[in-house]
């Protein structure tokens, strides 16, 4: 797992770090990074550093200082290092000394680099681009390296509310911060510079999954399983209106290794036509008994999703309530006196489903993403995925984890109901629910990005890719590869 921290964590620990470490090694040593960044990213580019052109685009403070000593450290490698100080009464006093030292030059324009550096502020910054580093923003036509963040993207929410830099490569220092994993958009590949700081930090606000760690946490059958205690997954979806929600839930759960799906509703004909290992009957009340259930992909809102999703509340098992689940619930909140306040509830709306339930309870989807999907998870007692391009798993305890999406290939019709067959999944052989659900978000993106290939691809193929995603998570587990 990888550690997020706020950025007044952030400031607090560095002003430890800097009571005890000689003045402006840090700020050197950051630069240091991103000079080195710099020039790698010219060498890809270009196949040389030499020669190469690089504008600074700086603003006043650190982060402006950051820049121009990253810019005087390139100059001494024979790049024509340009700078464009934004505000030049307040740019920082020993970088840019140095960097003019150094052999940099100060310009009132882009002229025509190679690479531009992003130094127009730092975290202390909100709000827009203004309107002179916005013109020149919209210049760029070169790559983009940001210092720490994208200027103009608010470091604690990644929200944008007008200008903003949109970088190929983020910079940045001690930590990652929220925008980091929030909005992967404008901060492009983010690496992380290595300041000595972690000794300082608390746990951390956020917490992202690697590979190894769902690799880990998923559970696959060993010698002593049978289907039973793999788990039994119960989906309770599709209608006649739309049984592909329930084929394709279903599925993911056969597929994501389930020891056994039952699946109760509409579609049962379609869904044993597709998957013939599905145990399939009409209701809930005859499904037989299950570790968890997935309750809500197209379902329908009537008196039958009603009947439904009290049905799978009465049975008193993990739940997993999604799509026209979440839409029931937030017209009729009597449904939730079914639940039995022992077992797990996941929920996992997208911004529309979660202003519905939301809202009544005078939660609003604003800027910041991760405080409204903690105080709906609070609020409710459940853990809540909310979907997005990064998309924010929130336990009612306050745990909250992101996981940002590499590519927009899962925004198709359908993909939804995959991951909630996914967490259904996971729900049954016992894990953790908020793990569980980051889990399934995790290994619903890695399916995604094997089955796309660069292009978009139906939900369909994005199921068929569960197993591949799962065996990649499991080869990096630490006591060694796992054999396909």
């Amino acid at each position: 797992m990888l550690g997020v921290w706020t950025t007044e964590q952030v400031r607090a620990a560095e002003d430890r770090l800097l009571a005890r470490t000689p003045d402006g090694a840090l700020m050197r040593k950051a630069a240091f990074g991103v000079a080195t960044v710099a020039a790698a990213m010219l060498r890809d580019l270009t196949g040389g550093t030499a020669g190469r052109r690089v504008t600074l685009l700086v603003g006043a403070g650190n982060n402006g200082g950051d820049a121009l000593w990253a810019g005087a450290t390139l100059a001494r490698r024979a790049v024509a290092v340009t700078a464009v100080l934004l505000s030049p009464d307040r740019a920082h006093v020993e970088g840019l000394a140095a960097f003019r030292k150094a052999g940099g030059r100060v310009a009132a324009d882009l002229g025509d680099p190679d690479l531009v550096i992003d130094g127009i502020v730092g975290l202390s910054a909100r709000g827009p681009l203004r309107p002179a580093a916005a013109a020149l923003v919209e210049r760029v036509e070169v790559p983009i390296l940001a210092v720490d963040l994208p200027s103009g993207v608010d470091p604690d929410t990644g929200a944008v509310d007008g200008p903003a830099v949109r970088a190929d490569v983020t910079v940045t220092f001690g930590a990652r911060k929220p925008v980091h994993v929030l909005n992967t958009a404008h901060c492009g590949e983010v690496r992380l510079v290595d300041l000595g700081l972690a000794p300082e930090l608390p746990d951390p606000d956020l917490i992202t999954l690697e590979a190894d760690d769902v690799g880990f946490a998923w559970r696959v059958p060993g010698p002593s399983d049978d289907k039973y205690t793999q788990g039994v997954t119960g989906i309770a979806a599709g209608s006649s209106t739309y049984p592909g929600a329930a084929v394709l839930s279903t599925g993911a759960a056969v597929l994501a290794t389930s020891g056994m799906v039952r699946y109760a509703g509409w579609a049962a004909d379609h869904v044993r036509d597709r998957w013939p290992e599905v145990v399939a009957t009409g209701t809930v009340e005859d499904a037989g008994r299950v570790q968890a259930w997935v309750v809500g992909p197209g379902l329908g809102t009537g008196q039958t999703g009603r009947d439904v999703l009290t049905a799978v509340f009465s049975d008193g098992v993990p739940t997993c309530v999604d799509a026209d689940g979440i839409t029931l619930l937030a017209a009729t909140p009597a449904l939730w006196d079914a639940r039995d306040p022992d077992a797990p509830v996941v929920l996992t709306p997208h911004a529309g489903e979660f202003a519905r339930i939301a809202e009544p309870l005078g939660i609003t989807l604003g800027a910041d993403r991760v405080a409204a999907a903690r105080a709906l998870a609070k609020r409710l007692d459940a853990v809540v995925l909310l979907k997005g391009n990064a998309t924010v798993v929130a336990a009612p305890d306050g745990r909250t984890l992101v996981n940002a999406a590499t590519s927009s290939w899962l925004a198709t019709a359908g993909s939804g109901d995959v991951l909630t067959g996914l967490i259904g999944a996971l729900l049954a052989s016992g894990l953790d629910p908020w793990l569980a659900a980051g889990c399934a978000a995790w290994l619903h993106v890695r399916s995604a990005e094997l089955a796309a290939h660069d292009a978009p691809v139906p939900a369909s193929l994005i199921q068929q890719a569960i197993p591949a995603a799962i065996r990649a998570a499991r080869n990096l587990v630490a006591d060694g590869p796992v054999k396909p």
